[in-house]
């Protein structure tokens, strides 16, 4: 048994601090139910953007969320000294601190650690290395992390009034919970997004074809708003000023997914849903999306240029996967 192993018995609350996006903490899931099992009588909190804290809180192995914007991490990069500081009265309540954050600036280190008598690691914010990010997060905390752990599937809870919401959201754009297929036209990047105008013809054939077995939806996020035209006069449902919990509610009680690289498809992914991915210049062998537990199914559709891939294409995908799920 290591030294930190013993010390793990008297540790109370353990600090993750990560300054990624909504698909980097995803990829980061495993790791954190690594560091959960490491510390099994703590609680586990997370330090992040603050919606993507609040999506984790309650829903995965974190406890409670913290902003990153905080004003006591500010003041781990102003001249105030730590130990009188903001950062003292919060970092010192923390036994424990694995940082994703500022890993390569020596004096965000050295101020950090000032600022708790608790043990601080660093560690880089999307690691390198072969394989898939998640391996390469649980290789980057290997020496705090128990070493058998391996890069199983990442999984999110929606809470019953996640549920609840997502119910309301569908009742009110006229969509059928049961049998329902869910399209997630956006991503972090344009150059990763398959043409809109393709997810629009996709959203009409599924609808014609399914007939009533099942209904279509489109999610649009903030930076998707724009797209909406083109998917109304398909004259599919959109669906848009969803929070991330009711988001991953909703793909949860979804059949199947259809969505690009983007962090709303590891969030689907992570929620439960089985789905299909498309992914133009990305890896889907570093980046792709990992299925929850035994039922969750995720069919990679990968070319560049990427819109070279045709809806029919998707469709067929989508078909085959969603034998498994649709009710007759």
């Amino acid at each position: 048994m290591t030294p930190e192993n013993k010390a793990s018995r008297s540790i109370r609350r353990v600090l993750v601090i990560f300054p990624g996006a909504l698909g980097d903490l995803i990829c980061l899931m495993p790791a954190l139910a690594a560091i959960s099992r490491r510390h099994p009588d703590a609680s586990v909190e997370l330090m992040a953007r603050i919606e993507l804290a609040r999506l984790a809180a309650g829903r995965t192995v974190i406890a409670r969320g913290h902003s990153i914007d905080a004003r006591e991490v500010g003041a781990l990069f102003t001249d105030e000294p730590p130990a009188n500081s903001n950062a003292r009265r919060f970092f010192a309540d923390f036994e424990r601190i694995y940082s994703f954050f500022a890993s390569d600036d020596q004096r965000f280190r050295a101020r950090l650690a000032a600022a708790t008598d608790g043990h601080v690691s660093f560690h880089p914010f999307r690691p390198g290395g072969d394989g898939h990010v998640s391996a390469a997060y649980l290789r980057a905390t290997e020496i705090e992390i128990d070493e058998s752990a391996s890069p199983v599937g990442p999984w999110l809870e929606p809470t019953p009034d996640d549920l609840a919401a997502a119910s309301r959201a569908l009742v009110q754009s006229k969509c059928a919970v049961s049998n329902l297929i869910v399209i997630f036209p956006g991503s972090g990047s344009p150059g990763k997004n398959w043409p809109a105008d393709k997810f629009a013809a996709l959203a009409s054939k599924l609808s014609l074809s399914l007939s009533n077995r099942a209904s279509v939806a489109v999610i649009l996020g903030p930076a998707e708003i724009s797209l909406e035209p083109i998917f109304l006069d398909s004259g599919v449902p959109v669906l848009k000023h969803l929070d991330l919990p009711t988001v991953a509610a909703i793909a949860r009680v979804a059949s199947a997914f259809v969505g690009n690289d983007s962090g709303v498809s590891h969030l689907a992914a992570a929620a439960g849903a089985s789905g299909v991915v498309i992914f133009g210049p990305t890896d889907p062998a570093r980046w792709g999306p990992m299925p929850a537990g035994a039922d969750g199914h995720i069919v990679i559709l990968r070319r560049t240029p990427i819109d070279s891939i045709d809806p029919d294409e998707v469709a067929s995908a989508l078909n085959c996967l969603t034998r498994r799920t649709l009710r007759a």
